[in-house]
């Protein structure tokens, strides 16, 4: 079974649990139309199972889904997009 991926948005960022244990998270800032996100973290015993990409693929669909542009702060959301180009903002 896989993880539950949510917005944790009282404390600014998107979270992976696996039977409701902390996995992995994104931090995030929103201001006016963008988020900012920022830094990305799987926990060591959950690292190789794809669970970063997860995280990134929810967070840019909450993204696109609330209207927000997305600043890519983070080293590793910033490579996923290069790779996955369809997942940029539209111009």
């Amino acid at each position: 079974m896989g993880p539950t991926i949510f917005d944790a948005e009282a404390a600014q960022r998107y979270e992976a649990r696996y039977d409701g244990e902390l996995a992995g998270f994104i931090d995030y800032v929103v201001k006016h139309d963008r988020v900012a996100l920022i830094h990305t973290e799987v926990l060591p015993s959950y690292q190789g199972k794809g669970l970063a990409e997860q995280l990134v693929r929810f967070a840019l669909d909450d993204a696109r889904k609330r209207g927000l542009r997305v600043l890519a702060i983070c080293p590793y959301v910033r490579t996923y997009i290069e790779r996955h180009p369809e997942t940029r903002d539209p111009a």
